[in-house]
């Protein structure tokens, strides 16, 4: 099988493309053929060597994927071979095929795509955890998802949507506003005068904020959110610098996120929920762009870059 390998930490061009034996099912494992790949920037800070925990060298990229079971081991009775399933594993995904434990794999409903089933694994759970568990929203609340038109986002909106939430967009360019309108938020350039639209889509302030790029947004959404509100913040790039006192009037909690932090047991409640959306039709991933399994290096350079809307995903 091909696989995509990474034998040193660096920029993108360090992923190449190797031919390694389709793994064997062991006690306890399930073989997938994948059909798709999902692309996560997670995946660009590891392979650069900058992620906080690093896998030995050589590893094989990837944490989402949807496809096909191929075999299964001993005392596994979950699965079967030909079923429909979505991927939801630490690492190995930038592969045809990968060997997940039984807990990392999820029945996929026949009404969604492979690609995207590849969107779950990652982005629908992370967005679900934000909404429901760091977050705590509830029906009737104002919530607001900067950077609403990735595939966290765009997931975001649609749960949110579901529950009953206000939710309230930001996205940068006119596809992403145009997809934040589509899905059932009220959209807001991130260029121009965004504190203005901000305050003016909810004068009262939002309850909920869900904050995808905290290092150039926190200060803002301190300006913005209502008495007791919750921040939660699913990705930075850097530093910033706050005034701890704007937390203080209001009482607002500042809550940081990792999908990677979750227990188990909060793990089948996410995927339980997400299964639940996926049969009500409440939840269906965007796809922004398929690409060939060897042009990984060009998914990567391209996940990190300004504008994306949705989810990129490689087809082995």
């Amino acid at each position: 099988m091909r696989v995509i390998e990474v034998s040193s930490f660096g920029d993108p061009e360090v992923m190449q493309i190797q031919d390694r034996e389709i793994p064997a099912a062991l006690p306890g494992t399930v073989v997938v053929r994948l059909h798709a790949i999902g692309v996560n920037p997670v995946e660009t800070y590891i392979r650069a060597g900058t992620y906080p925990v690093l896998p030995d060298l050589p590893y094989i990229p990837g944490s989402n994927g949807a496809g096909i079971v191929h075999d299964i081991g001993e005392d596994v009775d979950l699965f079967r071979p030909g079923q429909r399933v979505y991927v939801a594993a630490r690492s190995g995904t930038y592969a045809e095929y990968c060997c997940c434990a039984v807990r990392d794999i999820h029945p996929l409903p026949d009404n969604i795509s492979f690609e995207e089933g590849a969107a779950l694994g990652v982005p629908a759970a992370t967005a679900y955890r934000a909404l429901f568990m760091r977050g705590a929203g509830r029906k009737g609340e104002k919530v607001l998802i900067h950077g609403a038109s990735g595939s966290v986002g765009l997931c975001a909106i649609q749960l949110g949507v579901a529950a009953g939430m206000e939710i309230v967009g930001t996205a940068g360019s006119d596809k992403g506003m145009r997809l934040v309108r589509e899905h059932g938020a009220y959209p807001i350039t991130h260029n121009g005068h965004t504190i203005k639209q901000l305050h003016e889509a909810a004068p009262d302030g939002y309850d909920l904020i869900l904050e995808m790029l905290a290092n150039k947004n926190l200060e803002t959404d301190l300006e913005v959110i209502a008495p007791r509100g919750r921040i939660v913040i699913i990705g930075s790039r850097g530093r910033i610098e706050i005034d701890p006192r704007a937390t203080m009037g209001r009482e607002v909690d500042i809550r940081g996120l990792a999908l990677a932090n979750s227990t188990p047991g909060e793990l089948q409640q996410i995927h339980e929920g997400l299964s639940k959306a996926l049969a009500a039709g409440s939840l269906k991933p965007v796809i922004s762009e398929t690409m060939r399994l060897e042009e990984a290096p060009r998914a990567h350079h391209k996940v990190m870059a300004p504008g994306n809307c949705g989810k990129i995903v490689l087809i082995p």
